[in-house]
C-alpha cells in the first residue's frame, strides 16, 4: 500500500468515527416530553452549540436557554443563545456565561424542565469559582493541572470542589424542575461525573480526595483555594441529595460508538479490525512505545494478530509537560509510536482528537508513514529532540502531515489508528 493511499484510508477512518458521535443521531431518541411549565436549554462543551442547534430543529414548542462553547465551534440559532469562551484556560467570558447560566435556572417550579446539553470542556467553559476563588486562582490551578500529568478523572475531581456549579451544584439550583442532560462523553469509561466535572449528577469524590490529588502531583496551590479544601468547604452535592437523585442522564454518543464506526468503514475495505480498549489511559509517549512493540510483533510475526489489519484505540492519555514546543496528546503519542517504529515497512497511523483541537492548536493530529523519520532527517529536524521538547504540532507540521478538521462540533476524546499491511 503507498502513503498517498494508507493516509487517505486512515483519515475516511477518522472522519467516520467523527461523524457517529455528532449530535443529531441522539438527540432526537432523548428528548424529553413537553413540560406544563417551561422548558429551558442549558448547557457547555465544544459540542454544545450544535446540540442547541439540533434540539432547536426537532423541538417545535417554545423554548429559551443560553449554552456556551469554545471560540470557534458556535453555529447559528434562532432560540437559544450561544455564548463563546475559552478552553482549556478559563476567562472572563466563561465566568460572565456562567453566572448567567445560573441565573437562568433559578426559581424554577415543579412544572418547569430543563434540558442540559453537556459535552467534553464544558469544565473550562463555566469557570465559576467558589466565593473566595478568583478567576485569577482558577486559571492558575488550571494551569498546574494540565502540565502535571494527572488523568482526565483526577484533574476534574480537583476541579470539582473549587466550583460552584460543578458537582451536581447547576442540578441543585435547578430544583424543583425537573432535569434531563444529555450527554457527550469524551472521558474514559464515560462516567457522567467525570464529563465536563458533572454539573447536573451526583459527585461520590470529597475534597480529602482533591487534596490527595494535589500531593500526589506536587501541585500549587493559592493558600485561599488551599484552605477551601482543606475546611470542606469545597465539598459537592452527593448522589442521594434530593435535588439530584432524580435527575435524568443520557450518554447520546461514546469513544466505543466512535470506534465501531471507524471500524465498519475499514471492513468494507476488507480489513481486519481490532479494538483494543476505549479507554487507554497514561502517559501519551508510553503508549505509543507500547502500541510500537504490539505492531512490531504483528508485522513481524503475525502475532497476536494477522496482517494485514487495522488496530483502534480511543481514551485519554496525558502528557507531562516538560518542553517549550506546541504539542498535544495525540502528536506526543504518534512521535513517540513514530520513534520506536524506527521506519518499519507496512505500518502507517494516525491519531487525532475528535473535537478538531489537539491540545491548545486549532490541529487535530496527525498522520505517520515509515518514511515521516527520515523526511524530517532530511529537513534537519531531529525526532528525540522534538518529542524531549513536547513539539509533536511542530514535527508533523514541518512535514505536511498535520491533520486539521476544523471544529467538527463533537467530541469523543482521542482516537488512534494503526494501519499494517
Amino acid at each position: 500500500m503507498s502513503t498517498h493511499n494508507a493516509r487517505e484510508l486512515l483519515e475516511k477512518i477518522f472522519r467516520a468515527a467523527i461523524e457517529s458521535a455528532q449530535p443529531i443521531h441522539g438527540i432526537p431518541l432523548y428528548l424529553p416530553e413537553a413540560p406544563a411549565g417551561r422548558l429551558v436549554v442549558i448547557g457547555a462543551g465544544k459540542a454544545s452549540a450544535e446540540m442547541a442547534r439540533v434540539v432547536e430543529q426537532y423541538w417545535p414548542e417554545p423554548i429559551s436557554g443560553l449554552v456556551v462553547t469554545r471560540y470557534g465551534h458556535s453555529v447559528p440559532c434562532e432560540r437559544i443563545e450561544i455564548v463563546e469562551a475559552a478552553h482549556p484556560v478559563p476567562d472572563a467570558a466563561g465566568l460572565e456565561a456562567a453566572r448567567r447560566l445560573m441565573a437562568l435556572v433559578s426559581g424554577l417550579s415543579a412544572d418547569d424542565t430543563v434540558l442540559c446539553l453537556i459535552s467534553g470542556g464544558g469544565t473550562a467553559l463555566l469557570p465559576l469559582p467558589l466565593a473566595g476563588i478568583s478567576l485569577e486562582d482558577k486559571q492558575a490551578v488550571s494551569r498546574e493541572l494540565l502540565k502535571c500529568g494527572a488523568s482526565i478523572r483526577e484533574i476534574n475531581c480537583v476541579r470539582r470542589h473549587l466550583s460552584a456549579i460543578k458537582g451536581g451544584r447547576l442540578a441543585a439550583a435547578c430544583y424543583p424542575a425537573k432535569v434531563v442532560t444529555l450527554l457527550i462523553s469524551d472521558v474514559p469509561g464515560d462516567n457522567p461525573c467525570d464529563i465536563a466535572s458533572g454539573p447536573t449528577v451526583g459527585d461520590p469524590t470529597t475534597c480529602a480526595d482533591a487534596l490527595a490529588i494535589v500531593r500526589r502531583y506536587g501541585i500549587s496551590l493559592p493558600e485561599n483555594v488551599r484552605r477551601i479544601l482543606e475546611s470542606g468547604d469545597g465539598e459537592s452535592i452527593k448522589p442521594d441529595d434530593l435535588r439530584v437523585a432524580e435527575c435524568e442522564t443520557h450518554l447520546i454518543a461514546t469513544p466505543q460508538i466512535a470506534l465501531e464506526a471507524a471500524a465498519e468503514v475499514a471492513q468494507a475495505q476488507g480489513l481486519t479490525v481490532h479494538i483494543l480498549g476505549d479507554s487507554l489511559e497514561g502517559e501519551a509517549r508510553d503508549i505509543g512505545k507500547a502500541m510500537a512493540g504490539i505492531a512490531r510483533q504483528v508485522a513481524r510475526c503475525d502475532q497476536p494478530f494477522q496482517k494485514p489489519c487495522l488496530i483502534l484505540s480511543g481514551g485519554e492519555t496525558t502528557v507531562t509537560v516538560r518542553g517549550q514546543g506546541r504539542g498535544g496528546r495525540n502528536v506526543e503519542y504518534l512521535l513517540s509510536l513514530g520513534i520506536a517504529l524506527d521506519g518499519l515497512p507496512g505500518v502507517y497511523a494516525l491519531a487525532g482528537d475528535t473535537d478538531g483541537a489537539d491540545g491548545q492548536e486549532e490541529i487535530a493530529g496527525a498522520y505517520l508513514a515509515p518514511d515521516s523519520l527520515q523526511r524530517a532527517w532530511d529537513r534537519g529536524i531531529q525526532p528525540k529532540e522534538a518529542l524531549a521538547d513536547n513539539d509533536g504540532h511542530g514535527f508533523f507540521g514541518a512535514l505536511g502531515d498535520a491533520i486539521v478538521t476544523g471544529p467538527t462540533l463533537t467530541n469523543v476524546n482521542d482516537f488512534r489508528a494503526v494501519l499494517i499491511v
